[in-house]
């Protein structure tokens, strides 16, 4: 990533919009290392991790449990607070924590803190993997 983008003076939603490729990547990678390779099969379970429902339930687990610092947790009420439309399938309240997740990790993307990044993401997907697996 670039030296010259300060992710501090970045709008919530330009963040979130680099998150949101950042995270579909990651998951996308993910899967495919767990030998999935149809592309139906690969795009259903990436949607399981990359919804909006699957992005705020990561969220809040990681606000629960007190794993962000102060600056994260701020960039997180940025993006919470940044105004969007949500879609038709989502309330306010889930796609809100949605967009501060995905804020969140282009934060993290463009400060270069890629091992925090991963190591979240990493509990992200343990998260839905462990829901996902109770309801089957």
């Amino acid at each position: 990533m670039s030296n010259d983008i300060n992710p501090k003076i970045l709008k919530a939603l330009t963040l979130a919009y680099m998150g949101d490729v950042i995270f579909e990547k990651y998951i996308r990678e993910h899967l495919i290392r767990k030998g999935e390779v149809k592309p139906q099969v690969l795009h259903q379970k990436a949607v399981s991790f990359v919804s909006a429902n699957a992005q705020a339930l990561i969220l809040r687990g990681w606000m629960d449990e007190q794993l962000l610092s102060d600056e994260e947790e701020a960039i997180v009420r940025r993006g919470r607070n940044a105004k969007s439309n949500p879609p038709k399938n989502t309330d306010v309240q889930t796609y809100r924590y949605s967009t501060a997740f995905e804020a969140l990790i282009g934060f993290w993307y463009f400060s270069g803190s890629i091992e925090r990044m991963e190591s979240f993401i990493s509990k992200g997907i343990q998260t839905i993997e462990e829901r996902s697996s109770i309801h089957e």
